[in-house]
């Protein structure tokens, strides 16, 4: 099926302080190290409750761009899952924060597969793993072949950037859902760029363009991440579990180095 038969576009929804209904999660953040292939990796989780059914990774954009696992967009995603009582485990890829080793631009696909053993062995739980950008780009890599993987949602997937084209080859052969959730006003991947590579993916797949959204989804964080819950919860609960879709707390009182404007 096109990917264009799929498409929908999100006005920006009214501002809300309501979170989606789940179970209660304890406020726990546990701030560790992985062992990633170029060295240690700078990680934190958000603990899930323990009859969550999934177990979330989270990757970061482009870190010479200043991308880390604090970035806006992640921190936002992270609250859609940790809010349906998932754990979400996010991680500063080699060479970015107190990670060890040197950005490599392509390698990093391994660093994501560090992650993804890590919560295969900690919890045991189908993985529904997401990135954000350059993230997307190495998560969906990370991602396609590898066991375990129940979806994934490239959030601002791009196809050119800094004087790269991002090809994504894999996509036919990579059989579990994926979101394609971008603004159209991506300055890194313009819908018709965007529309193609969904196009080239294996069913089932989803393409969700917000309106008036640019790459870094500003303005539009709330809108981004009720089309996430939207996803998630068609996909992956069932109709019991689901309720109207509303946007996250934005929560006021996170730590200021978690609000990062990259």
């Amino acid at each position: 099926m096109p990917a264009s038969a799929d498409k929908s576009v999100f006005p920006r929804p009214p501002l809300t302080s309501a979170t989606p209904e789940a179970p209660k999660v304890p406020a726990s953040l546990r701030s560790f190290d992985l062992c990633g292939p170029a060295g240690r990796l700078e990680a934190l989780l958000n603990e899930g409750h323990p009859s969550a059914p999934f177990a979330t990774l989270l990757c970061h954009p482009h870190p010479l761009g200043g991308g880390t696992m604090h970035n806006k967009v992640v921190y936002h995603a992270m609250k859609v899952f940790n809010g349906l009582g998932w754990p979400v485990l996010r991680f500063n890829f080699r060479g970015t924060g107190l990670s060890e080793g040197s950005h490599d631009g392509r390698a990093e696909a391994d660093d994501v597969r560090a992650g993804l053993d890590w919560l295969s062995r900690e919890y045991g739980k189908p993985i529904v793993a997401a990135g954000f950008s350059f993230g997307a780009a190495m998560g969906l890599n990370a991602c396609c072949g590898h066991p375990g993987i129940s979806g994934f949602a490239a959030l601002g997937l791009p196809t050119h950037a800094e004087g790269r084209d991002y090809k994504y080859p894999f996509l036919p052969s990579c059989n579990f859902p994926k979101l394609f959730l971008s603004g159209d006003h991506d300055q890194y991947a313009p819908a018709n760029q965007l529309r193609s590579v969904a196009d080239s993916a294996r069913e089932p797949k989803r393409l969700t363009l917000i309106e008036n959204a640019d790459h870094f989804f500003v303005g539009h964080l709330p809108a981004m991440q009720v089309a996430l819950g939207q996803w998630l919860r068609a996909t992956f609960l069932t109709a019991q579990d689901s309720d109207q879709d509303r946007a996250p707390d934005s929560d006021p009182d996170r730590p200021a180095r978690e609000s990062s404007s990259q």
